[in-house]
């Protein structure tokens, strides 16, 4: 009977120490599996749901998105050409043309086939006046009122998060709505009588970044440089025609509010 006793608290004692020794195991087992949890919810830097925020806050799978910007539109006119007929001094290269900057209201409607592939169509009307320069300085030729579409095929890169920039390229197409000649006359007599402006298709260039504030609303900074190049005529004292090419190649830069469906 006292083997027995003795052989049950031998039993008792080993299954004791088993256990003391089986807890740090199963600990260190439970610490491993809720460090592996975390990092699975945190995701992998440089991806949605990373260091930057979780994957449903800033996620975007695809679809429509609209902007409305405020626009400054600053025309780059140095490629211009005058043709003053039968006066060369009045002619390019003694003169030029100057094209005014203008700040517009602007909407643009993309498309995302995938979170990285969009395109990007911009709608906006924008306004200048249009003088002369070198030996045709002073002379105000006229106004006109643009209606620029501009088209872009956009890559998006989404492993920033919040940070979200884009690079694009595309065409322009830019259709004058109205324009009219000043009728000033300058110091020296010139009087532009007559301007028209064709329309023009032109190549687009673009990049700027969405900062998301949420997985719907963020906000926005865009730039393009448009290659824009029109001919005009005029006439100039309702006698001389004039001609040329308008290179406009405008610099677009935008500010405002992003939203995606």
């Amino acid at each position: 009977m006292n083997k027995v006793r003795v052989l049950g608290t031998m039993l008792t004692s080993v299954a004791a120490a088993a256990l003391m020794m089986a807890a740090p195991a199963q600990a260190d087992e439970v610490a491993v599996e809720q460090a592996q949890a975390a990092t699975a919810s945190a995701g992998a830097p440089g991806t949605f749901g990373g260091p930057y925020g979780p994957p449903e806050k800033f996620g975007f799978t695809g679809g429509w998105q609209v902007r409305v910007r405020a626009m400054g539109v600053v025309p780059d006119t140095n490629a211009s050409t005058v043709n003053v007929q039968g006066v060369p001094s009045l002619s390019t290269p003694f003169s030029g043309l100057s094209v005014g900057n203008s700040i517009v209201p602007e909407l643009d409607i993309s498309y995302y086939f995938t979170p990285n592939i969009a395109l990007e169509l911009i709608l906006g009307v924008t306004g200048h006046n249009v003088t002369g320069n070198g030996s045709l300085n002073g002379l105000n030729i006229g106004s006109t009122l643009l209606l620029p579409p501009t088209l872009t095929a956009q890559y998006h890169f989404t492993n920033m998060g919040a940070f979200q920039p884009y690079v694009g390229a595309g065409i322009n197409l830019t259709i004058p709505l109205s324009t009219q000649n000043a009728g000033a006359t300058t110091a020296g007599g010139l009087t532009t009588t007559q301007f028209s402006l064709n329309t023009a298709v032109g190549l687009a260039l673009q990049a700027g970044f969405d900062y998301m504030i949420d997985r719907n609303w963020g906000v926005n900074f865009d730039v393009k440089k448009l290659i824009l190049r029109p001919g005009y005529n005029a006439t100039v004292n309702n006698t001389i025609p004039v001609s040329g090419t308008a290179a406009l190649d405008p610099w677009l830069f935008g500010v405002g509010v992003t939203y995606r469906f």
